[in-house]
């Protein structure tokens, strides 16, 4: 089992080979990358895939949601938000093809504090911009196998075996 401690959760990979902080800011860990792009929060590697996460702890989902937009700065802060997303799963592809890590499929799961719907409006758009399970003629393999945006209590279910937790805030 690797536990992994980020974004203030707890994750348990009872059967990955490797989970680590990605995103690593301490220069001395080996997993530190040190180069100017985004990068998700955590990568696990199992057998038969990787799995790229990221993390977002926010109090005010309202802010994001275009359905509730009462000007155009709300649907800005959600086109903002879909495009930080995307962009920290595209610079962390690109620094795990530097490194020979995406020989495997490539799952990308954001747990975001917000409410379902707001996490389905989100992964609709994020899986259109990626461009998730697309291959073009040209390519050899899809960018990302799949993409979902869950809160807590959406990874707990759909991912028992990859247990979530918040940690205390004292």
């Amino acid at each position: 089992m690797k536990i992994v401690e980020a974004s203030g959760f707890e994750f348990q990979f009872t059967d990955a080979m490797d989970a680590f902080i990605f995103d690593e800011k301490d220069h001395s860990k080996p997993t530190f990358h040190g180069a100017p792009m985004k990068s998700v929060d955590i990568i696990a590697e199992f057998p038969a895939a990787y799995v790229y996460v990221e993390l977002k702890n926010y109090a005010d989902a309202t802010i994001y949601d275009p359905l509730d937009a009462d000007t155009r700065a709300q649907q800005d802060k959600f086109n903002w938000l879909k495009n930080y997303l995307k962009y920290k799963f595209r610079d962390s592809y690109l620094y795990r093809h530097a490194e020979h890590k995406v020989e495997k499929p490539v799952h990308y799961l954001c747990l975001l504090t917000f409410d379902n719907a707001l996490n389905s409006r989100i992964q609709k758009s994020l899986k259109q911009e990626l461009p998730v399970g697309r291959v073009t003629s040209r390519w050899a393999q899809a960018l990302a196998t799949s993409c979902q945006v869950v809160n807590l209590d959406k990874w707990n279910e759909n991912f028992p075996k990859w247990p979530v937790t918040r940690l205390s805030t004292i």
